[in-house]
């Protein structure tokens, strides 16, 4: 049985960066950077970690678990599997991800070349988005190769433009770099290592799993540890990209400080571009950025189309993605700066029960996959991030956060990581002692071999 060639591999690696290297990955490192100032390397290295080493881990784990995220999620319920993957796919869909890519077009395409009496009118983001998600909406229900050219086209010029940004950066300095300002002075890295959670890139990573496998099995690799590993030698590629394009964004938005201090990166970038290209710059990317938006948004609104029209029954593809088309752009206009605040609750929800289903994917057969194990350390995790998430929208309940105020490394924002260890030794040491019927087919499956 063979496995993937270099070229192969590495074919395969530019595919799974370029799903997850959307426009929206650009806006958040420039944002950090100009914040954090000269804490900015500390920070990145949070920013990585959650911004590029869980989608990594993500992919990898639902390539283990050979399946898909429901099949990974129902490894803890099968009611479970169904609302988590629901949620995620209404995150990186209608409520967070496509709305984004409608309001970064607007930030980096369109805001940059009004006149200065019309950038504080509802208007131009009103005008942007209907026609933006018209566009998206008629390409999502016309099969064509404009997508996929455009695809391929602009990740790689995105790229060329971002490392002409970097290399010009260093020829002609911006101004240095600022003090860190807010949360960034003392905890610089756990700090980023939250703001990591915006990409989406750790719940995307779920659903593009089965996407890479599938790719890798195209080319004639079908034997599962084979398969396995080629796509985590494709993962690796993908994030060594990704890394390296964070980490110049970030240098490039610490040295922006002297530019001024804007509301979100897509501004800071924009602001970037004009004093090192000018006019033309500014230009040359909002083109670039529009169109690498427009490709994302077809994208998410075919897959999660095509998702959502095949499990409610009565609602066809058409009649989804318009309803998709329509309440994005809806949300599109509370503006991105905004859109970036309402999404924090919501990641600080859901993003540690992703990255705890994720790990626990990687030592399935260490604990012989006991069902307890998973519902444990889910259940720990849930308790302190939903209480996470209700406290980010300022509805905290006071007599459960004076508690959990306690717990280890709560102020810096993973204070459920204890309680999920906790919670999955507690749920292995009831699957040791009370094995459940399923558990023990799966035990035997394992010795058989078949796992």
């Amino acid at each position: 049985m063979r496995g993937l060639t270099t070229r192969e591999t590495i074919t395969v690696g530019l595919m799974l960066f370029a799903l997850f290297f959307g426009a929206g990955n650009m806006i958040f490192p420039p944002a950090l950077g100009q914040a954090a100032g000269s804490n900015v390397w500390l920070a990145m290295l949070g920013f990585i970690t959650t911004g590029v080493g869980l989608p990594l881990l993500g992919v990898i784990a639902v390539s283990l678990s050979g399946g898909n995220l429901q099949t990974l999620a129902s490894r803890v319920h099968p009611v479970f599997a169904v609302i988590f993957t629901f949620i995620v796919y209404l995150a990186i869909g209608p409520f967070l991800a496509i709305p984004r890519t409608g309001t970064v077009t607007f930030e980096m395409g369109v805001l940059p070349f009004l006149p200065e009496a019309m950038k504080g009118s509802w208007v131009p983001l009103f005008l942007t988005t209907v026609v933006y998600f018209v566009l998206t909406f008629w390409l999502c229900l016309n099969p064509t190769k404009l997508v996929d050219r455009i695809g391929k086209v602009l990740t790689p010029a995105l790229l060329i433009i971002i490392g002409l940004m970097f290399v010009q950066s260093l020829f002609q300095p911006m101004g240095g770099m600022g003090e860190p300002t807010g949360v960034y002075k003392e905890s610089a890295f756990f700090k980023g290592f939250l703001e990591g959670y915006l990409t989406l890139d750790a719940l995307a990573a779920m659903i593009f799993g089965i996407v890479v496998t599938a790719a890798v099995q195209n080319q004639g690799v079908t034997e599962r540890k084979k398969v396995t590993w080629s796509t985590i030698k494709a993962a690796v590629i993908a994030a060594c990209g990704l890394g390296l394009v964070y980490l110049a964004l970030g240098y490039m938005g610490a040295n922006s400080f002297a530019l001024g201090q804007s509301e979100n990166g897509g501004q800071i970038l924009t602001a970037i571009v004009q004093h090192l290209f000018g006019p033309f710059g500014s230009m040359l990317l909002g083109v670039a950025v529009t169109l690498a938006c427009l490709t994302t948004s077809v994208g998410l609104v075919t897959a999660c189309s095509r998702f959502f029209s095949d499990r409610i029954p009565g609602i066809s593809y058409k009649t989804m993605a318009a309803i998709l088309c329509i309440f994005s752009a809806g949300v599109a206009n509370i503006g991105l700066t905004q859109l970036i605040a309402i999404s924090v609750p919501v990641l600080m929800a859901i993003y540690p029960l992703a990255i705890v289903l994720m790990l626990l994917a990687f030592f399935h057969k260490l604990f012989r996959g006991y069902r307890a194990v998973y519902v444990g350390a889910i259940v720990a995790t849930a308790l302190i991030s939903l209480v996470d998430g209700l406290s980010s929208m300022g509805l905290s309940i006071e007599a459960i956060t004076s508690i959990y105020k306690h717990l280890p490394l709560q102020k810096e924002g993973i204070g459920w990581l204890l309680p999920a260890i906790a919670g999955a030794l507690i749920g292995f040491l009831w699957g040791s002692l009370w094995p459940s019927k399923q558990t023990k087919q799966e035990v035997y499956q394992e010795k058989a071999g078949n796992l």
